[in-house]
């Protein structure tokens, strides 16, 4: 029997997939890419056995009910993967790592050795109706999905949170480099995460609760939808992602060994002329202003400059260079008539949206607000 809603939503699904997997395929051979048609032909693997059920062709080969499984189980680790090979300095994935992910796929055949070699494709496929079910084989059937099921939400859980972990540590390192992290910093990514893990939650919840015979109203609706956005989301912003070079990569240097200690004499009198500088050059004006480039225009090495801003300052770069933006970004919004827009943009912004996130952070309300407020204190005539 044709479900129809979700055939139709998994049919779009694939097309997006294999349309995606065409682009990428026909990209250079970075290794973020490499790993990105790794994590697309999953899904598509994914999709296919979704379809599969959906759309009734399970009858006429009852026995690759199932076949899916092991591949699903890997989800979790490609997106792991892809996040590193897309935002990590190392250029080998730990093997342990690799290990781990590959031991999913085992667990989930173990687990399905009964229902696989137990019962004939004629007793899957009876299964299917309530009315020609054997319960000694439904049971088995249970067993083996809530079983496969336990394994996929434990190995997704655990991977999830090493992306998110990897996502961390490298906007960390980006900070401590960059003044402009926005086409650096794939902000996208935490969301990403999130709605993957809210749809493969459902996935697991959906498929437990329909082994047990217990459907609920959003059955066969819901999870579609949420596995449509999801997919969109992230192949749009995929694929739209820039390669990074080898020095948008780096490790946050509370990682690295120290080259130097300073004294805190030392450390006063370095950030007595990065401020100097600062101010009187207006370096903080240039929107692709680096630690490099302070360090070459202050004649002061990266890492003393870094361990500067971190041990004495108690600031990274990117926040010390924008504390200067903001400033001048605050004198200027004293001109009612001068838009936000131009402001972020003359104050060494590279976008509007991240001066917002900036200025609020730092003076705690919007650039509107804040110029409302001003607005308000000045005297009537």
């Amino acid at each position: 029997m044709v479900n129809l809603f979700p055939t139709i939503i998994y049919s779009c699904m694939m097309g997006m997939t294999l349309f995606a997997l065409l682009d990428v395929f026909n990209r250079p051979k970075a290794r973020q890419n490499l790993f990105l048609k790794g994590l697309l032909l999953l899904l598509a693997t994914h999709i296919a056995g979704e379809l599969f059920i959906y759309s009734g062709a399970y009858v006429y080969a009852p026995a690759l009910a199932g076949a899916q499984f092991p591949f699903r189980v890997l989800l979790g680790p490609a997106l792991y993967f892809y996040a590193h090979a897309t935002m990590s300095s190392d250029k080998e994935i730990n093997k342990r790592h690799i290990m781990l992910a590959l031991s999913g796929p085992i667990l989930v055949v173990l687990v399905m050795l009964p229902f696989i070699f137990m019962l004939s494709p004629s007793e899957k496929l009876a299964l299917a109706t309530p009315a020609t079910r054997d319960p000694e084989h439904w049971q088995i059937a249970i067993a083996t999905c809530i079983a496969a099921t336990f394994i996929f939400i434990a190995f997704t859980a655990l991977f999830l949170g090493m992306a998110f972990k990897l996502h961390h540590t490298h906007l960390r390192q980006l900070k401590e480099r960059y003044s402009e992290i926005e086409q650096r910093s794939l902000a996208w990514f935490n969301t990403v995460l999130i709605i993957w893990g809210a749809t493969w939650l459902m996935y697991a919840i959906e498929f437990s609760l329909g082994a047990l015979g217990w459907p609920w109203f959003g059955s066969g609706v819901v999870l579609p939808i949420l596995e449509t956005i999801a997919l969109t989301l992230f192949i749009h912003k995929a694929l739209s992602q820039k390669v990074l070079s080898a020095s948008e990569k780096g490790v946050p240097r509370k990682n690295q060994t120290r080259v130097a200690l300073l004294s805190d004499e030392k450390m006063q009198t370095i950030a007595v002329k990065l401020k100097r500088i600062m101010v009187e050059d207006k370096l903080y004006l240039q929107d692709s202003l680096s630690l490099n480039k302070l360090s070459a225009a202050t004649s002061v090495t990266e890492n003393h400059i870094s361990e500067t801003l971190s041990q004495y300052l108690k600031t990274n770069f990117f926040q010390f260079v924008n504390s200067f933006r903001i400033e001048e970004a605050k004198m200027a919004l004293r001109d009612k008539n001068k838009l936000i827009t131009t402001i972020a943009l003359d104050a060494g912004f590279s976008s509007k949206s991240t001066f917002n996130a900036a200025f609020k952070k730092i003076v705690g309300q919007s650039p509107s607000a804040y110029r409302n407020h001003l607005l308000e204190e000045e005297p009537v005539e």
